[in-house]
């Protein structure tokens, strides 16, 4: 989580919003890694963890995850967690969760659809107050600018 935490810092300078992600391979290294950068590209689907299966994806020379692990540092929004499913990413790591557009466990749960092909395990709350943190602050200071 700590690394998915580093690449959420790159996107404050482009002022995307903070959220990072990484894929871990089956090895346990890192193989992909990405940060919203929808301000910083003006693609509405340069998120996080999309930019991170795509990394992971060519650097594995393969669509298919299914030996990985997704870490991003907020619950995944609806269309990411189509990605991970369909990339048959079997465990997601995530770190504060989205009450407002959550889709793998706060507001909806289509990860873990069953009329889905595929079921994601989810592991939620690590480190969740920092990656909570990371959001609050960058919210904040928009809020008083």
């Amino acid at each position: 989580m700590r690394e998915a935490i580093a690449e959420g810092r790159l996107a404050l300078a482009t002022e995307d919003v903070p959220v990072g992600a990484v894929v871990v391979g089956p090895g346990g290294a890192v193989v992909g890694r990405g940060h919203n950068a929808r301000e910083a590209t003006a693609d509405p689907t340069a998120h996080a963890e999309v930019l991170a299966l795509r990394d992971a994806a060519r650097a594995l020379g393969r669509w298919r995850l299914d030996d990985c692990t997704l870490v991003v540092t907020l619950e995944p929004c609806a269309m990411c967690a189509g990605a991970i499913v369909l990339a048959r990413i079997p465990r997601l790591v995530l770190g504060a969760w989205d009450p407002k557009a959550g889709a793998t466990g706060s507001v909806h749960d289509l990860v873990r659809d069953r009329r889905l092909n595929h079921r994601v395990e989810v592991v939620g709350g690590v480190l969740e107050d920092e990656c909570a943190t990371l959001l609050t602050d960058f919210f904040g200071e928009r809020r008083e600018a």
